[in-house]
């Protein structure tokens, strides 16, 4: 026989568990030093900048 769940807990565990993954991306977006988003994008322009110098003109 199958087992008895309340809908009501399941979905506000369910919901629970979406709004605590978001938070830890929140964190790890938003929880950096000035000086570690300024290295990220420091990377980012680095890559475009040879990506671009590689880019071949038709």
């Amino acid at each position: 026989m199958a087992e008895i769940i309340n809908l009501r807990m399941a979905r506000k565990a369910r919901a629970r568990a979406a709004d605590k993954a978001e938070a830890a991306t929140n964190r790890a977006q938003h929880g950096r030093t000035k000086a570690e988003k300024s290295a990220t994008q420091a990377e980012i322009a680095r890559i475009e900048r040879t990506l671009d110098g590689a880019r071949r003109e038709d």
